[in-house]
Parts: structure tokens; C-alpha cells; sequence
């Protein structure tokens, strides 16, 4: 019989493989793009919803004795229209119930799981609306441009000058509500490493960003400082374009973007000027079943919402490269 009392002659009382009596997660980055909608709550029914728009009317110069010019008013409307049905659902056995040790983590993570599965696809939704505008042009307004390549590093990655370009569109076009940009990861770094900060002109709000960085430590998403206006935060769900985009709208000419290049957004939010307009049929909620003849618990979570650009003018939208 061998002895215990070292390590060299105990294997048989030695463990070979612990197992932890916890579960290791993926790491889950902030969803942010929900607040960037004007929710409606005034859809009760339906799938499609209308909502009139009007126009200005003008100003005429006129002489004595001329007759009166009467001008009709412009008239639109903007037609909404419920078209996501999505759903996320899971499973667990019985065997698998008696057999686990984890079942029980297990379980309890189904909900927030699932969730979390519509939730990022809500994400990416929301900001696939940058696609809205018309590709491969300026989508100007008011001449102002709306859809432009990035101006840094031979028209590859987000400058200065384009958070100056994007306050300009906004200006130009009347919106006037707080502004928020939303980049890349690989465009925050590019900003981080810029080494001119503090020789931008008029920088008052520039002061220390060299020191302390542009990402906010307590959020993770947050810029610690106002570029021209723009708070900026970042995003991994931003919207790729397919190809590449010749865009001709300032004293460039027609610039080519990067392949594959990401929709980093600009936008107003507040009040009617939010850019996007989004309405839930049916909020997520969840669904639990007991299927007798597969002996397993099913859980299952859906909801119908629909999501549309709702003014042009409240967004602006900059493509950069996605790597660095």
C-alpha cells in the first residue's frame, strides 16, 4: 500500500481536475442605441402608420399694383411600418436537469440571455438606419453635405475636421438639440492618438485631453470631452457599408471611401428632432412550456417592433476605415 504523506506517493488522495462551482460568462460591452429613437405610443393597431408632413411657405418681392401670387404649401408624409418579428428561445432536458451540476446557473442565465440576444439585435437595427441615407452621394441639405468620407490620413479616418463638417450640416440644416456622435473603436483610437489636440483652434473644450484620454473610465463609453458640440461615445454595432462609395460633396471632389467602411454616426437627439423613429407592437416578453413529450422545459422570448429614419436633416454620417 502506498504511503500519503508526500506528494510523489499520494496520488490516489490527489484530485487530478477541480471543477469551479461557478459559470465564466462572455464579457458584454453597453447598449446605448435605444435612446438615440423617438419611441412612439400613439400606434395602437395595425401594421403601417402615417404621419403628414408640411412644408414652408415662401416670401415674394412685389411692386405697387402687382396682383397677389398665392403659393400652396408643401405637403409629404412620412408612412411607418411594423417589420421585425424576432425571437430567441432555449431549451433544457430533464436528464439534463438531474444530471447537471450547473443546471440551476444554468436556468437562470436563459432570460438574461435571451434578452440580451434581441436586444443586440435591436442594437444593430438602429444603427443600420445610417444606412438610410442614398449611398454614394452627399445627401445634402441646405448645401450642406450629410454623407461624407473621412478627411484624416488621405480620406481614410475620422479628423478634427469632420466633427467641425458634421456641426456645419447641423447648423445649415436648423437643428439645434444636443448633438452626440457615435464612432468605431478603431476611430476613438485614432483620435486618442492624435498629437495636435491642443493646437486646435478656439479649444476650450479641449483642455487635458492629451492627460487624461477620451474614454470615460466609470462607463467605459462616454469621451471624458465635447468635440465641437458632439458628445462622443463608442460602439461595436455600427454598420458596415458594402464596398466602397464615391462621394462628391466638398472642395475634395469626389472622394473614394475605404472598402467595407464603417458608418460612424452623428446625430440630434431630443424632442422631435431624434433622427430615428422606432414603435413596439409587442415588447419582448417570455414564454415558458413544459413539453411532455421531448421531457424538457422550453422558454421562449419575442417581440414585433419597426424602426425608420424619420428626419434626414437631424443625421450625418462619416466613413472611416475600420481597422487601424
Amino acid at each position: 500500500m502506498s504511503g500519503f504523506n508526500s506528494t510523489t506517493t499520494s496520488t490516489n488522495l490527489t484530485r487530478t481536475t477541480l471543477w469551479s462551482d461557478q459559470l465564466k460568462d462572455i464579457l458584454k460591452d453597453t447598449l446605448q442605441g435605444q435612446q438615440y429613437v423617438n419611441w412612439m405610443t400613439n400606434f395602437p393597431d395595425g401594421t403601417t402608420f402615417t404621419i403628414p408632413s408640411i412644408g414652408e411657405i415662401p416670401m415674394r418681392n412685389v411692386s405697387e399694383n402687382d396682383a397677389v401670387t398665392y403659393d400652396s404649401m408643401d405637403t409629404g408624409e412620412f408612412t411607418f411600418t411594423i417589420d421585425k418579428y424576432v425571437e430567441s428561445a432555449t431549451f433544457i432536458t430533464d436528464k439534463a436537469k438531474q444530471d447537471s451540476y450547473y443546471s440551476d446557473q444554468l436556468i437562470a442565465s436563459f432570460i438574461p440571455k435571451m434578452k440580451r440576444a434581441i436586444e443586440e439585435n435591436l442594437e444593430t437595427n438602429i444603427f443600420t438606419l445610417a444606412g438610410s441615407q442614398t449611398a454614394s452621394d452627399a445627401n445634402s441639405i441646405n448645401g450642406a453635405s450629410h454623407r461624407f468620407v473621412a478627411t484624416g490620413n488621405s480620406n481614410t479616418v475620422l479628423s478634427i475636421e469632420d466633427f467641425a463638417k458634421a456641426k456645419f450640416a447641423m447648423d445649415k440644416a436648423g437643428v439645434t438639440q444636443k448633438r452626440v456622435a457615435i464612432i468605431d473603436p478603431s476611430q476613438e483610437y485614432v483620435l486618442n492618438t492624435l498629437t495636435n489636440l491642443v493646437n486646435v483652434s478656439n479649444n476650450p473644450k479641449f483642455e487635458g485631453i492629451v492627460q487624461e484620454g477620451f474614454v470615460n473610465s466609470t462607463t467605459g463609453l462616454r469621451f471624458s470631452k465635447n468635440i465641437f458640440g458632439f458628445d462622443v461615445y463608442v460602439s461595436n454595432y455600427l454598420s458596415t457599408i458594402s464596398g466602397t462609395e464615391a462621394i462628391n460633396g466638398d472642395a475634395r471632389g469626389s472622394v473614394t471611401s475605404p472598402s467595407g467602411a464603417v458608418q460612424n454616426v452623428f446625430l440630434s437627439i431630443g424632442a422631435d428632432e431624434t433622427p430615428f423613429k422606432g414603435a413596439w407592437r409587442q415588447m419582448i416578453n417570455v414564454e415558458f412550456e413544459r413539453n411532455k413529450d421531448l421531457r424538457r422545459d422550453e422558454y421562449v422570448m419575442n417581440g414585433r417592433y419597426g424602426l425608420k429614419l424619420y428626419r434626414p436633416e437631424s443625421l450625418v454620417v462619416v466613413l472611416s476605415n475600420t481597422t487601424i
